[in-house]
């Protein structure tokens, strides 16, 4: 998506609303290399952002009007009062951008409404963060036409603050700064405790290698059960180990501090988990420092053997993908995001994007499966303005 794409979504912006917009703006979906399920727990994740995006035409209204529209939904415009938000109060799509103005304000920025028009390529419910690229770029819009100052990781937060308490999801802050901060060509080593960052160079093509998303369109919700389930867990491992969060549990200690929480069998798995995955985040990082990129394909299958077994968020499916992406030669492969549906990713040579591709199509077919989405994961750029 670029420019012909605003330009499409600032004409259906005129017809919706009788005038120009004032811009438009994008903000891409993303994948996680690695780091699971380590962002609530203060940990270190890798996510990059994806050429997929979040397409706003936005313009302001200074009569405390807010008025949202998706070209996915063949309705006429929601209007609310941006004064009469209010969390929980909203539970279709709306809610997202919504809380977005609501979390602003609550911050002490004042707006006076917006008209905006919304479209997306991010495919929803994939793991690939749908949710937070429309909640980026609208925040990115209402930065720029109000002129906060807000930087990258501000918004990142507000917008976490938006799906956590206005939409009720208890995501961690990963998503939202992976669309506002990452850059082109590079990975994203965050550190969620301080949001501090690194971009980590991440150019496969040049090293003859390719990234696969295989989107097996088995559709998940973070706002459902599950989720807050594992979180809690965490929470409770982290407080029976006397740590403000399990980030502060060493790898070193890991076996001495799985021994202190005895017969908390679920809340062990939960803490192995989240323990050895900032290790592997750690240990991707210094593989693509040091040029040693094919090494990492290893640390994926680690990450997904976590996942599956101590946190329990895989689903056959996904295992599907992993286990013949291997076996036709794939260099690794992981689930990615959420868990319980989604996506997988998968290293592979670039000569063996074919084979590993029709591979998995394959058996899914044999499964008896919808036919899985595959496409290719590049490296792009994150939140900005267009237009």
């Amino acid at each position: 998506m670029g420019e012909a794409v605003a330009g499409t979504v600032g004409e259906r912006f005129r017809e919706l609303y009788g005038a120009e917009p004032e811009g438009v703006w994008a903000a891409p979906g993303r994948v996680n290399l690695i780091g699971e399920h380590t962002d609530y727990n203060d940990g270190f994740v890798m996510p990059f952002a994806l050429p997929h995006q979040a397409v706003a035409a936005v313009s302001r209204r200074d009569d405390g009007i807010l008025r949202l529209h998706s070209a996915d939904i063949d309705a006429d415009p929601v209007e609310v009062r941006v004064a009469d938000l209010i969390p929980g109060s909203d539970k279709s799509w709306t809610a997202y951008p919504s809380g977005v103005l609501w979390a602003l304000r609550e911050a002490g920025h004042e707006l006076t409404g917006a008209d905006v028009h919304l479209a997306s390529t991010v495919p929803s419910g994939a793991g690939l963060s749908s949710s937070a690229a429309l909640e980026v770029v609208l925040a990115l819009a209402m930065n720029d036409l109000y002129a906060l100052g807000l930087r990258g990781w501000q918004l990142a937060r507000l917008c976490q603050r938006a799906e956590n308490v206005y939409v009720g999801a208890p995501v961690g802050i990963m998503d939202q700064t992976a669309s506002a901060c990452c850059e082109a060509g590079h990975a994203l080593f965050l550190d969620t405790r301080d949001l501090s960052q690194r971009q980590i160079p991440f150019d496969l093509a040049a090293e003859g290698m390719r990234l696969l998303v295989v989107d097996t369109r088995v559709k998940h919700s973070h706002s459902e059960g599950e989720y807050g389930k594992r979180r809690a867990g965490c929470e409770k491992g982290a407080a029976l180990l006397g740590v403000d969060a399990l980030r502060d549990v060493p790898y070193a200690d890991l076996d001495a501090a799985l021994e202190r929480l005895g017969d908390e069998e679920e809340v062990r798995r939960l803490v192995r988990h989240v323990v050895t995955e900032d290790e592997r985040v750690e240990r991707v990082v210094a593989l693509l420092e040091s040029g040693d990129t094919r090494a990492i394909g290893a640390v994926l299958v680690e990450g997904h053997a976590s996942l599956r077994d101590d946190f329990r968020i895989s689903c056959p499916e996904l295992d599907l993908v992993v286990d013949t992406a291997l076996a036709s030669g794939a260099l690794g492969a992981r689930m990615t995001g959420g868990g319980f549906g989604g996506s997988a990713i998968v290293l592979v040579e670039a000569a063996g994007v074919d084979a590993v591709t029709k591979a998995v199509e394959d058996a899914f077919a044999a499964a008896g499966l919808k036919a899985p989405r595959v496409f290719e994961a590049v490296p792009s750029a994150g939140a900005r303005r267009l237009v």
